[in-house]
């Protein structure tokens, strides 16, 4: 016997509209003409990265907050989050004078800890835990637990979820021509059982995307196994949407709302932030940027008709962007990392510089792995491409004139100790 889907019910998404309005932004649903040009259709973003918290995450936290009476709020609230959820519940507990204590990983970018500091004032505690989203939950729910406070959970709550539908409330009245395909991030699944439930009620015909880092495909993972599974491990880059574990309710509603997921790599990921910057002014997160670069998944599907990308949250860290551009110059085939072993014989470095880079090639790092024996020790050497069509070249030279060698860009674990 089959149990019943729990479902969301879209007058309550019109009414956590109603609670929320005089402190979320109706954010703008933008045509882009770059984006549109490049896919042959209408691509509208849906900008999230303009609320007061440059993310969606205000709208589920402050609807849940809404929600609890005046005993509750008295008591305060619990929540655990790698950065924008938490930025939604200080600026409510900020807005409503509720005292709230706010679990973050460790690893949590520095810019986001300081936003959630600077939009809850006195009114908040950060508390660093763990390295990941998981981590950091584990601990604020034994904390809510022995100190009796109410926890805010960032997507696997029925509060929250319909707190983030109203997204899809503003996208639908924003649009008077059919929507073909909703693109949106996916993390715990908050977001994509709000905005889909109020979607496919209204729009049945409407597709719903779902997309996820490849580090952290959570969702997709647990649909396979047709049951809520955890991750042994995910990569952390994607903070957003980086969950081992998505939620009970979001996967029961996920099940009836999306249509398709894409899995999207990280670099690609890092591609899609340079562009949106570079070419639309446009400052996104890992997770905000992540459903745009999906798009190439459905190029020709969605040739024209009129598709909405979710942009979800536009805080990054400054000090992340060497990063971000060094994995796409990675991805894109631009950057190339080796452990060469010289010849032994005099002259070999001037030999690799003339005869085996390119002329238009760049040494971007170069290290003896041995410190102590410089002349017989392998070199660890960063080369960046001008042209990446030249990588098989490169390769040529360098067997041609006796320099053996490893490539670290295709040794994950060499890769990640080195670089």
């Amino acid at each position: 016997m089959s149990t019943q889907l729990q479902t969301i019910d879209i007058k309550d998404i019109v009414i956590a509209n109603q609670m929320i309005k005089d402190v979320v932004t109706r954010t703008p649903l933008q045509k882009d003409p770059i984006l549109s040009e490049k896919y042959q259709c209408n691509v509208y973003l849906k900008r999230e990265d303009l609320q007061v918290v440059r993310s969606f995450k205000i709208r589920g936290a402050y609807n849940f907050m809404k929600s609890l009476d005046e005993v509750e709020l008295s008591k305060g609230v619990v929540c655990a989050s790698a950065g924008n959820h938490a930025q939604g519940v200080a600026y409510s507990c900020q807005a409503m004078k509720v005292k709230g204590k706010i679990f973050m990983p460790t690893t949590t970018p520095r810019q986001k800890v300081n936003r959630v500091a600077f939009f809850g004032g006195d009114y908040v505690d950060i508390i660093l835990t763990g390295d990941t989203f998981d981590d950091a939950s584990d601990e604020s729910k034994k904390y809510c637990q022995t100190h009796d406070m109410t926890f805010i959970h960032p997507f696997d709550d029925y509060r929250t979820i319909v707190g983030q539908g109203t997204i899809g409330l503003e996208i639908l009245e924003a649009m008077d021509q059919p929507i073909s395909h909703v693109f949106m991030s996916v993390g715990g699944g908050g977001l994509i059982s709000g905005v889909g439930s109020y979607i496919k009620n209204i729009s049945p015909k409407t597709k719903i995307i779902g997309v996820e880092p490849a580090g952290a495909a959570s969702m997709q993972a647990s649909i396979r196994s047709k049951k809520v599974v955890k991750l042994d491990y995910v990569d952390k880059f994607v903070d957003g949407a980086s969950v081992q574990r998505i939620g009970d309710l979001t996967f029961q509603v996920a099940q009836q709302v999306v249509d398709d997921f894409a899995t999207i790599p990280e670099g690609k990921i890092c591609t899609t932030i340079l562009d949106l910057y570079n070419e639309n002014a446009i400052v996104t997160e890992p997770a905000g940027a992540m459903p745009v670069s999906a798009l190439d998944d459905f190029k020709e599907e969605i040739k024209g008709k009129n598709v909405v990308v979710i942009i979800s949250g536009g805080n990054n860290d400054i000090d992340r962007m060497q990063d971000i551009k060094e994995r796409s110059l990675i991805y894109e085939g631009y950057k190339h990392y080796f452990i060469v072993n010289f010849p032994q014989r005099a002259g070999a470095l001037r030999e690799f510089l003339t005869l085996v880079l390119g002329e238009n090639d760049d040494i971007t790092r170069f290290e003896y792995t041995k410190k102590n024996n410089r002349d017989r020790g392998p070199v660890l050497v960063g080369i960046e491409l001008q042209d990446k069509n030249d990588y098989q070249s490169l390769i040529d030279r360098m067997e041609q004139k006796g320099f053996s060698y490893i490539e670290i860009n295709k040794d994950k674990d060499l890769f990640q100790l080195l670089i």
